[in-house]
């Protein structure tokens, strides 16, 4: 049987056992501590760190070329120094001799180091034997051909040095160096040669050249000289490709053409033979390009000067198109890839070529919004901001609209015809490939690019054509007729869209066209707002609800400019035709409401509000105006707030209807706003203590804050007008009384609200005794005084984070 002990005795046994454990453990530590100290002393002491190698920072095989190659170079300066200098302290044989003797030996020391596997010094010795041979050529003009044409030795001696270097390379052909050189200078024989013969012999010889070293470039075996043929034949290539488009471009008259164009039917035939023999897919698109473009610009160049002036870009666009054609044909794909690269590079550049004219005709018109309904007869050039047609860069605009109209046909044929090969290729195949797949997907972009080149011809056209005025207005709304049709019928959503933002565009057009004269005017803006809202309501049909809100917004915008422009017809005053607006945004909020949850309600919304603030700030320079229109919209925006889901807009139609008698009161210079705004401010303020007491989790700011503001917000207006002290004494009290009610209550909108007011008091009384003070200050107390508050800010920046975090938790937590 155990025996508890009782709990005192207990007790004293805990402490006693925990005393004897303590006294162990101080033991055991000290005991741990000799130890540890008595092995440190027994330990041998640590190895010294190993002596650091240096590494090498070269290898040998880079020093012995560096050696052979400075080697190299001294010799060659030797030489030319003995060439240059001591030439003339020998007689003509020892001249020979020496140099005979130095580029034989040169040459043929190779041999024997080659034949001892010493490679780097053959390198180093037949460099200098190449350099020699270089002197020796130069010596044979200076001393036996003296009279010769430098430029045409230099031809010859360059063409004669680059056989002798490749046959020399061949024979050794462990060397790596003569190749490379060979090729190097085989480019300057038919340069120089032509130097001095013309621009047309210069581009020939550079076409020469650079057939010369795609040939090497396809067929030669050695690496080194393979590359340097390939970058020799793209230099000239493309130098000589440029110069003759150059005299393609500049050429005056069909023979001067021509013998450009036979210029570039060499750089074509180059190309395309590349681009045929090369085994580089990538090559072979890029020979194609360029090959593919020369031929264009041949072709183009001598049928733009056998047409008339103005017909050099339809001439190569037309060149342009019928290569593409050639796309069909059974070719390689990088070959077809290239060539339909080129053609719709040329296409590009026609369609820059027409960017002025279709810019004039889009944006020209936008002059009449400075000086609108000035004029009552108008010359098609003047209304889109022109004094003539010869201000534009493009002498004939009329080409720029049938450029645009080519271009048109041509992007919807290939979509089309890529549709329909890609829909042949799915039901040939049971996986259609990506080529079919990505023809099927850019069938859409396509035929939105067609529309849009399409909607740029038509609208140059009344400008191109210099058609009469009313007949440019008509084209116009047809065009924005067509395009919005379009826009609400089509199933698919690029086209649609591109349709929507082409008709958006064109009627900013027209509209700024219109300003020409009062009638047109009228007439343009009414029509456009009959036909977006039109097709709002069609697209509405089809369930196009991004087509039918844009429609909406615009036809409502368009709506109030007509308002806008019969009240300036009629001679209305602007604060007259400001209420006239007002009928837009109610008839828009009327239509919202009967629209319910449409998806494009809060775009017509929205847009008449926008329409109800252009109103208001038309009336804005009459105050008693002013304060109706701002009623009137609070009555538009009380009857919006009437539905479920708008309930919200209650606060605007609130904050209109208090500056509308803010407004009223300022107009009538009452002095003394609280007698009409404590009348309000009481049955406010007990309306919302009910609705508090009915609600009490409805918030401060609906209750009381329309209720304070009525009365604090105009008196707060009096007061920092007025000269006395007792307005501002009795402001400042009730403001400190509303503070303290919402802090005893913990309301929000009461502690904001009245100790907004209540600081803005205090601070317009206190102002003029701050200004005194800070004129009797000295000049550097300021500075000094904002330098210590910013330290002292920055010092306790934190604790100020951690205040301003718990005053707006506080203000969170309340009503």
């Amino acid at each position: 049987m155990t025996n508890i002990p009782p709990p005192a005795e207990e007790l004293r046994i805990l402490d006693l056992e925990l005393h004897r454990l303590d006294a162990r453990r101080a033991q055991l530590l000290h005991r741990r501590a000799w130890l540890l100290s008595a092995l440190r002393a027994a330990a041998p002491p640590p190895p010294a760190p190993p002596h650091p190698r240096h590494m090498p920072e070269t290898t040998p095989p880079n020093v012995q070329n560096a050696l052979l190659t400075l080697g190299g170079i001294l010799l060659t300066v030797a030489a030319i120094a003995f060439t240059l200098v001591s030439w003339g302290h020998l007689g003509i044989g020892g001249r020979s001799a020496v140099l005979a003797l130095l580029t034989l030996t040169a040459l043929g020391v190779p041999a024997l180091l080659l034949h001892r596997s010493l490679r780097s010094t053959a390198e180093t010795v037949a460099a200098l034997g190449l350099a020699l041979t270089v002197l020796d050529a130069y010596a044979v003009h200076v001393v036996a051909l003296p009279d010769t044409d430098p430029v045409r030795y230099a031809a010859a001696a360059s063409a004669v040095l680059a056989a002798l270097w490749a046959a020399y390379g061949r024979v050794f052909g462990e060397l790596r160096l003569p190749l490379p050189v060979a090729v190097v200078t085989a480019q300057l024989p038919l340069l120089l040669w032509a130097s001095d013969s013309g621009v047309h012999a210069i581009t020939a010889a550079l076409l020469a050249t650079a057939a010369f070293d795609t040939a090497l470039a396809l067929r030669a075996t050695d690496a080194a000289a393979r590359v340097v043929a390939t970058v020799g034949a793209c230099a000239t290539g493309l130098w000589g490709a440029l110069s003759a488009g150059w005299l393609s471009w500049s050429a005056t008259d069909v023979p001067e053409a021509a013998r450009a164009a036979a210029l570039l039917a060499l750089a074509t035939a180059i190309a395309l033979v590349t681009a045929w023999l090369t085994a580089h897919a990538s090559t072979a698109t890029g020979a194609a390009f360029a090959g593919a473009l020369t031929a264009v610009v041949a072709a183009g160049g001598v049928a733009g000067e056998a047409l008339p002036t103005g017909w050099a870009v339809p001439a190569h666009l037309a060149c342009a198109i019928a290569l593409l054609a050639t796309v069909r044909i059974t070719l390689p794909h990088p070959l077809r890839k290239g060539i339909a690269g080129a053609a719709l590079l040329v296409h590009g550049l026609a369609l820059l070529w027409t960017l002025p004219t279709v810019t004039t005709a889009l944006l020209g018109p936008t002059h009449w919004a400075t000086n609108p309904w000035s004029t009552s007869t108008t010359p098609p050039h003047t209304a889109y901001g022109l004094s003539s047609l010869t201000d534009l860069p493009v002498s004939e605009p009329a080409l720029a609209s049938l450029v645009l109209g080519v271009v048109a046909v041509v992007a919807f044929i290939t979509g089309e015809k890529g549709a329909a090969w890609a829909a042949e290729t799915g039901q040939a195949t049971a996986h259609p490939s990506p080529a079919a797949a990505l023809l099927a997907a850019a069938r859409p972009v396509a035929l939105a690019l067609a529309l849009a080149l399409a909607w740029a011809a038509v609208i140059t056209l009344p400008f191109a054509f210099e058609l009469p005025y009313a007949v440019g207005l008509f084209v116009h709304c047809a065009v924005v007729a067509v395009l919005l049709g379009l826009a609400g019928r089509s199933n698919t959503a690029a086209l649609a869209r591109t349709s929507l933002g082409l008709g958006l565009a064109s009627s900013v057009s027209v509209a700024f066209l219109s300003l020409a004269t009062t009638p047109a005017t009228l007439g343009t803006l009414g029509a456009l707002t009959g036909l977006f809202l039109a097709a709002a309501v069609i697209a509405s049909r089809r369930s196009a609800n991004v087509v039918a809100a844009t429609a909406a917004g615009a036809g409502i915008a368009y709506a109030a400019a007509l308002v806008c422009a019969t009240g300036a017809a009629l001679d209305l005053r602007m604060e007259h035709t400001g209420l006239l607006v007002l009928v837009v945004p109610a008839l828009a909020a009327g239509v919202a409401a009967r629209l319910g949850r449409h998806p494009w309600t809060p775009t017509v919304e929205i847009t008449g509000a926008a329409a109800g603030g252009l109103g208001i700030a038309l009336t804005a320079g009459h105050a008693p105006t002013l304060a109706t229109a701002l009623a009137l919209g609070g009555v538009v925006a009380a009857g919006t707030a009437v539905r479920a889901d708008r309930r919200r807009v209650g606060y605007a139609a609130g904050a209109l209807f208090l500056l509308a008698t803010w407004v009223r009161l300022a107009s009538w210079d009452v002095t003394m706003p609280e007698a009409y705004t404590v009348p309000a401010t009481v049955p406010a303020l007990v309306v919302g203590f009910l609705r508090r007491r009915r609600d009490p989790a409805a918030s401060s700011w609906t209750a009381y804050a329309p209720g304070l503001a009525a009365t604090l917000l105009p008196s707060l207006a009096a007061a920092l007008g007025d000269a006395h002290w007792q307005r501002p004494l009795l402001l400042g009290t009730a403001a400190l009384l509303v503070a303290l009610t919402g802090a005893r209550h913990r309301l929000q909108a009461p502690i904001v609200i009245g100790g907004t007011v209540l600081a803005l008091d205090a601070l317009h009384e206190l102002a003029p005794y701050i200004v005194q003070v800070v004129d009797t200050l000295p000049r550097w107390l300021p500075p000094a005084l904002a330098g210590l508050l910013l330290l002292a800010i920055g010092a306790t920046y934190e604790q100020r984070l951690r205040d301003a975090r718990k005053v707006r938790d506080v203000l969170g937590r309340m009503h």
